[in-house]
Order: structure tokens, then sequence, then C-alpha cells
């Protein structure tokens, strides 16, 4: 069986690991490394447990607004991020390519559509894809080529296929955008149709194929427009930029590792050498 092509949503794992690894953990020059720490953890697992051909990693760029800010100026307003963790997010891209694998980052652009860029181009060359993602907006890229890594409690990771999407939300994966505009998202501040929740929004998209239909159908009059900007705010970008992902990218942790101790985190990179070593 051929290799996955392994996709990991940058930007959520380093939070995650800022927000669940001590921030007692610090690097040699006393400032934070709790982040990087973490992240890198689940970047070494996650290659170890999977064995991918190749590695794509997504991020944001915080300093620019993407087309979503731009068209809906309310998109994640009011999200601030501490200093330590805007100056270790700096530092991930350069470990992972230091790691051998591929960072995709632009100005204009989120991870969100550098993983959906990637996983568009595995899919059509007829390859698999293995998408970690703690971010349920991710569900939208399941197909019968595309399976979720989604965490859950204990640093276990979900396998996320089209029938656990159904499960979870009675839609269809491609119908993920339509649930969200539907639904609404308070964390990116999508306000949602009003009067409908995850329920209803369900149900209506079990009655009609897309969001386009129901408005054709005459529903939501009113709020017509809002919700056709709130899907394609939902709809990751698969045309997003992306560098060439090698056929078979061969980790070169000791480079990781030499940048670690540049980094102040002696520990961690022998534990990364170690690893390129085995």
């Amino acid at each position: 069986m051929a290799r996955p092509l392994l996709v990991i949503d940058g930007d959520n794992f380093a939070h995650r690991a800022y927000h669940g690894v001590p921030k007692s953990v610090l690097r040699d020059n006393g400032r934070g490394g709790n982040s990087i720490l973490g992240f890198a953890n689940t970047l070494m697992r996650l290659y170890e447990a999977e064995h991918p051909r190749a590695v794509l990693v997504g991020w944001d760029t915080l300093d620019h607004p993407t087309y979503r800010h731009i068209a809906f100026p309310d998109y994640q307003s009011g999200r601030v991020f501490d200093a330590s963790l805007l100056e270790q997010l700096d530092m991930l891209p350069e470990l992972v390519t230091a790691c051998g694998f591929v960072a995709a980052k632009g100005k204009g652009y989120e991870a969100d559509d550098f993983l959906a860029a990637g996983v568009a181009a595995e899919e059509k060359t007829g390859g698999t894809v293995l998408l970690a993602s703690g971010d349920r907006d991710a569900f939208q890229l399941a197909s019968d080529r595309t399976t979720i890594l989604h965490p859950v409690k204990g640093g276990e990771l979900m396998r996320i296929g089209p029938a656990e999407v159904r499960d979870r939300y009675g839609v269809e994966p491609r119908q993920v955008p339509d649930f969200i505009a539907l639904r609404g998202d308070p964390s990116d501040k999508l306000p949602g149709a009003k009067g409908v929740g995850a329920i209803g929004a369900a149900s209506l998209l079990g009655r009609y194929a897309s969001l386009e239909d129901a408005l054709a159908d005459g529903r939501f009059a009113a709020q017509a427009d809002a919700l056709r900007l709130y899907r394609r705010i939902a709809t990751m970008d698969a045309t997003a930029p992306i560098p060439p992902i090698p056929d078979l990218a061969k980790p070169t942790w000791e480079r990781g590792a030499a940048l670690l101790r540049d980094l102040g985190l002696p520990r961690l990179a022998d534990r990364m050498a170690e690893l390129g070593r085995g």
C-alpha cells in the first residue's frame, strides 16, 4: 500500500501545545519553549506512528489579513495572543523545514487553505492523505482518500472519515461549510442564520442539497447575502499556493536537533537526534 501524505495544521497544534504544556518549560535564554516542545513532540509522534511519504505543515500569517478578514471585519475579532506564543510560532516553520518537511505559509492565506490545497493535490494524483487538525472545519476535507486525525482527550487521535462526519453532524463532508454558515461559529465570530442551531442546520441540509438550494427555495431571503459570505469564509481555499512536495521525504532529524540546540532546548534536541539515529 502506498504511503500517505501527512498534512498538519501547524497553528492548531502549536496553540494546543502552548495551552497544554506547562509555561515553566523555558529555553536556555529564559524565554518560553512550551509550544516548540509540544509541537515538536507531536511532529515526531505523528511521523513515527504513520510513516508518511512526506509531510506538509500549514501555517497562518497573523500579521496580514486574509480575504476573510477583509470581507467580514468581525471575523476572528478579539483574539489576543501572548507574546511568548507569537515568538515561538515564528520559529516553528523553520523547525519543520530543518526536519526535512514542507512548511506552507503566505500572506493572505490561513493554515486551513494550505491543508485544503495539499489534500486536493494529493487526491488528484490518486494518493491518500492523513490530515491532523483539531479544527472541525477540516471535516469538510474528509473523503474516501482523506482521513482526519482529530485530537481527543488523553492525546489520542480519532480517525474521522465521511461516515464519522455524518454521525457527528448529520451532513456530508461537502456540506460542512454550508452547515457552519447556517449554524454559525462563535470561535470565528460567524453569527449563522437567525434561530438555527446545529440540529436545525443539519435538518435543512438533509432536505436541501446545499445552502444555495435552500436560498433558491426562498429560505432566509433577508440573510441570503450574509449566509453566502459565511459559507465562503468557512470554505477552505484549495487554490492556495503550496511549495513542491517531494515524492518521498526522508526526515533530517539531526538538522532539526541542531536547530533546537541553537534555540536552547537541549533535551528536546537530544530526543530528536536519537530518533534520527534510530
